[in-house]
């Protein structure tokens, strides 16, 4: 499909929140237009985590609203970035990664993204491809570019620096290194969130240093965890992972608030912008159930990542449980052996798949969200004894049957 310049402006600005500048874009798509060669679209992830989330596949979504529309998506991955830490929106110096930590992290995310993202269509680049090579002379000239009263605009450099708190001189340079990725890449255009806003003006300050033309920068929003208040994090337990079981995908977008479902179609859906504003009209008027919009949006990302047939079992299993106040079928089970006595509850969580580490399951007891045969468990050092058939709930959507052999 040929998208004219006005359609292409308004799929990309749609859930932005900074465009800078907007004319600089304008002109941009149009010599693209006009010479038929794609513009360079850069967006930037450091392999600090091993799973994404749905809070990081807004960015995600928008590289490929550009791919669609024909451009090329450059995805970077920050490997040597990665080992300094981005210290955007950090209190003190953040821990550097190891090497194998990078290079296991940013396999995990090449194979995350291509379930939104066309791979034949990505181009997957590696910022140690072009940074490992700089010189120390090469490293002064970069640094001479800004002074320390510019990286001192930066809200969280000057919080610290009046706190008194330490400032690495590493942790200057990692703006300056993000700003080179563009000068390397020569982009057209930048994404991130508004917390980078100050890094990706950086490219912009970095490209006119090297006589380049400079990248129009885009920023998204932090997209709202489940508790509607704070932005989507693993830390604050408040996530829907794009590699959880499609039952929790689908329950989780079931469980956000309907204030928030709309803003979670603006930011994810595939649904043209004319189709969701018609949806907000209905669900306004009263001609449609929002349980009803939540359900589709359940299902569209839920099928995102685990296809149609998966997408619909998920929801098959969510009424059955909350609208007939049933189990849903094929609830996992695990055999232990009686023989090795009574085991820690939250460990038990763990090997049974219902969290990913103890202290999300510690987390989840106190939140009272753990059930033993129907009963909650309050106690986060409780063991359970090897006798009978446990049934165990976490939540509202996982559930594990533990048999003792």
């Amino acid at each position: 499909m040929n998208y004219t310049i006005d359609e292409q402006i308004s799929l990309i600005e749609r859930g932005a929140v900074d465009v800078v500048s907007r004319e600089d874009l304008v002109r941009k798509l149009k010599k693209s237009s006009e010479s038929g060669v794609p513009l360079k679209i850069k967006t930037g992830f450091d392999p600090t985590a091993p799973d994404l989330h749905l809070g990081h596949t807004v960015l995600i979504q928008k590289m490929k609203h550009f791919q669609d529309i024909g451009h090329d998506i450059y995805f970077l991955i920050g490997d040597f970035t990665g080992m300094i830490g981005d210290p955007t929106g950090k209190s003190e110096t953040r821990k550097p990664l190891t090497d194998d930590d990078v290079k296991r992290n940013a396999e995990t995310y090449k194979e995350q993204i291509f379930k939104i993202l066309d791979p034949e269509k990505t181009k997957v680049v590696f910022n140690s491809s072009w940074l490992g090579k700089l010189t120390s002379y090469d490293m002064i000239k970069l640094a001479s570019q800004l002074t320390v009263a510019r990286m001192l605009e930066r809200e969280d450099f000057r919080v610290r620096f009046d706190n008194e708190r330490p400032i690495s001189i590493h942790e200057f340079l990692y703006p300056l290194i993000q700003g080179y990725d563009s000068v390397a890449l020569e982009a057209d255009v930048e994404l991130g969130g508004t917390d980078q806003l100050f890094n990706l003006l950086m490219g912009r300050d970095m490209q006119r240093s090297w006589n380049q033309e400079p990248q129009a920068v885009i920023t998204m929003p932090l997209l709202e965890g489940l508790d509607g208040v704070n932005k989507m994090s693993k830390s604050l337990g408040n996530y829907i992972g794009i590699t959880e079981q499609a039952n929790d995908i689908y329950g989780k977008v079931m469980s956000i608030s309907d204030t928030l479902m709309l803003r979670y179609y603006e930011l994810l859906s595939d649904m043209s912008a004319v189709d969701i504003e018609l949806l907000g009209g209905d669900l306004q008027d009263g001609k449609i159930h929002p349980k009803d919009v939540k359900k589709k949006l359940a299902r569209e990302l839920t099928a995102r990542f685990y296809g149609s047939e998966d997408a619909a079992k998920a929801e098959e299993s969510f009424e059955q449980v909350f609208k007939h106040h049933g189990l849903p079928e094929n609830i996992p089970q695990l055999n232990l052996e009686k023989a090795n006595g009574e085991v820690w509850l939250p460990k038990l969580l763990v090997e049974a798949g219902l969290t990913a580490s103890t202290s999300e399951a510690r987390r989840l007891i106190k939140q009272q969200a753990v059930s033993l045969n129907n009963e909650k468990v309050l106690d986060t050092e409780y063991s359970v004894q090897p006798t009978d058939d446990v049934l165990i709930k976490v939540g509202k959507r996982r559930f594990a049957k533990i048999s003792f052999g």
